[in-house]
């Protein structure tokens, strides 16, 4: 899909209205993923713009860099020892980190966005589409009330997520078919089919049998 940096400003407008007033035990509260509070969701999702700002600078310039500095176990370490600073602290740093993202990316011209990076041996396209996935996905995974995908979302999501469909099947949803193969049959809204697919939970979706998703992509 073009490159509609209007989506990624109004998901960033959301996530800043949904954290903003968060407290230190609210941050410290589980999130909707293993293992994780919500303090660990928010450092991932600003080391996350950091990197992507990264990305984009270096790219600017001709020259290709890794995503994280010091490669993952360096994310990982960044994303635990950052995880119980204040909720004050984890909301500004969301926020900002967002904004000097944007401010990287308006400087970005329509050609620019072909060019190559390291995430994913891609391009500044894919910086842009992975950012729209962290935020739509991570806002709902911080269990702060019901996060509404856009239909344009789900529809991309849904379209991502195709890898998933394990071999020999073919997922027959309400407008389209993923995978070839034996069709099962899955049935329900367009946010809770995108939901499923990405590993958010099944409410709401009828599968005619059990299939288990690969990894995601």
């Amino acid at each position: 899909m073009a490159v509609n940096l209007n989506v990624i400003f109004a998901g960033h407008a959301r996530l800043a209205n949904l954290i903003a007033g968060l407290t230190d035990s609210q941050t410290r509260a589980d999130s909707a993923l293993p293992g994780w509070s919500r303090g660990h969701v928010l450092t991932h999702l600003a080391e996350h713009a950091k990197a992507l700002k990264r990305q984009a600078s270096y790219a600017l310039d001709g020259k290709l860099v890794d995503m994280y500095d010091g490669g993952l176990p360096r994310r990982a370490a960044d994303i635990e020892a950052g995880s119980s600073r204040p909720a004050s602290v984890l909301v500004d740093e969301v926020v900002q980190s967002a904004k000097d993202l944007e401010t990287t990316w308006a400087a970005v011209g329509p050609e620019d966005w072909a060019r190559p990076v390291k995430y994913r041996d891609g391009t500044l396209e894919g910086t842009f589409l992975a950012r729209w996935r962290e935020v739509e996905i991570h806002s709902a995974d911080l269990n702060l009330g019901p996060v509404a995908w856009s239909p344009e979302f789900c529809d991309y999501i849904i379209d991502f997520m195709a890898p998933r469909v394990p071999p020999g099947i073919s997922l027959v949803l309400p407008d389209r078919t993923l995978g070839v193969g034996e069709p099962v049959r899955v049935a329900g809204d367009l946010p809770d089919i995108a939901a499923w697919l990405a590993g958010r939970g099944d409410d709401g979706v009828t599968v005619t049998r059990p299939t288990e998703l690969g990894p995601w992509p």
